[in-house]
């Protein structure tokens, strides 16, 4: 069909630890994201003049990550300025949506040739400095408030941060502490094993620092990770306020079940199929099924699950028929719930380990998954790939590709 939209490739950055001293941190975000949309285009002898928009995810969209960050990094990728570029908020599924868009737009007919990509550095523009709480130190009860009297009014009780719906999740599906570490050392296992034996080198690109130095290893990665040394780490997210407000919960999530603060950018080339060929490209998967859904923002992180059932019956496909899924591993909880409601396999869940060990670098974590599922069915010879991302404020997207 003229209108299918394939993804020619994927690239992406190493994964920085998200901090001052991060090895990615001494990059701005829109350099970082350069990087990226210069390999993109190099690699696949790809005129940049060519490309009809460039749509990309941020989540923390202020300060260096602000006045539209896709469009400045395009620019300074050195594209034409003929070359559109919009920044968008999906929270982490940010530019998971971003991907979808951009299929969309191509199966439309609106698009011949579309890059989806994304971006954050929150060793830069730290987690929260769009409420004005990272950089100021403002109290909770003195930050500036994202809700309006009508939704606190519809939740007179008050909602919660990721960390705190996590351990509801856990309460209410019953995981105790053991189960989240033990997944946690499955994730460094896996992504240790596999940037040992080489199966992300076709991803990544080396991201030259400003002293010169070169990195092009995952840095999130800790492969000496063991059961003792997770069970040593305390809770990341109880308080005195929060243990009076739930005092049924035990408080599992602590920072080594959970995804690390990261640095990162990665970047899709999506075309037409029949613009590939005229290209003399060879696409190496098609966007089959997209869903995207809401959930209790409340709980916030369960949204994959009613998105996974919407993707499969509007695909035709079963749980049975996919060869991998790529669960974002916010927290431990997520795909372990994901697993118990799902009646999935769990040796084809994040085969090369999830975001525990790979880094949640919020805006790019989308695109990031879907490389590294794209690589991962090339390599292993799996035909579908399922991809889905819980996302602050009780939502999901869900992906379904076809490698070809």
């Amino acid at each position: 069909m003229s209108n299918e939209a394939v993804i020619v490739d994927v690239v992406r950055t190493a994964s920085g630890r998200g901090k001052p001293g991060g090895a990615l941190s001494g990059v701005h975000p829109a350099d970082l994201l350069a990087g990226v949309l210069s390999e993109l285009v190099t690699r696949n002898g790809l005129d940049p003049a060519l490309v009809d928009d460039v749509i990309g995810g941020c989540v923390s969209q202020v300060g260096e990550q602000g006045y539209n960050v896709i469009r400045t990094a395009l620019l300074s990728a050195g594209f034409p300025d003929s070359v559109p570029g919009t920044t968008i908020d999906r929270q982490c599924g940010s530019s998971q949506q971003a991907a979808t868009f951009a299929a969309q737009g191509v199966m439309a007919g609106s698009y011949d040739i579309v890059i989806a990509c994304g971006v954050e550095s929150m060793s830069r523009v730290p987690l929260g400095s769009s409420l004005g709480t990272a950089q100021t130190g403002q109290s909770h009860q003195n930050r500036q408030d994202p809700h309006g009297l009508r939704m606190r009014e519809r939740y007179p009780d008050g909602l919660v941060n990721q960390g705190v719906a996590a351990e509801l999740m856990n309460q209410k599906w019953r995981l105790g502490r053991g189960e989240l570490d033990a997944f946690a050392a499955r994730s460094h296992r896996l992504a240790a094993a596999a940037a040992e034996r080489g199966d992300f080198d076709g991803e990544l690109r080396p991201t030259t620092l400003p002293d010169g130095r070169v990195v092009n290893e995952d840095e999130t990665i800790r492969p000496d990770t063991t059961l003792a040394s997770l069970a040593a780490l305390p809770p990341a997210f109880r308080t005195d306020a929060l243990a009076a407000r739930f005092p049924k919960l035990d408080w599992h999530i602590t920072a080594g079940n959970s995804s690390p603060l990261t640095d990162g950018a990665s970047a899709a080339l999506i075309m037409s199929a029949t613009r590939a060929a005229q290209l003399g490209l060879n696409p190496r998967a098609r966007f089959h099924s997209f869903a995207v859904t809401g959930s209790d923002p409340l709980l916030m992180l369960t949204g994959v699950i009613p998105a996974t059932r919407r993707i499969l019956e509007r695909s035709g496909l079963s749980i049975d028929d996919l060869d991998a899924y790529e669960v974002n591993e916010a927290f431990a909880t997520v795909p372990l719930v994901w697993l118990r409601e799902l009646g999935a396999d769990p040796e084809l869940l994040n085969p090369r380990g999830g975001a525990i060990a790979l880094g949640h670098a919020l805006g790019s974590s989308g695109t990031r998954l879907l490389g590294t599922l794209l690589n991962h069915l090339e390599l292993s010879g799996g035909r579908w790939g399922l991809q889905t991302m819980c996302e602050g404020g009780g939502m999901a997207n869900a992906t379904i590709i076809e490698r070809l």
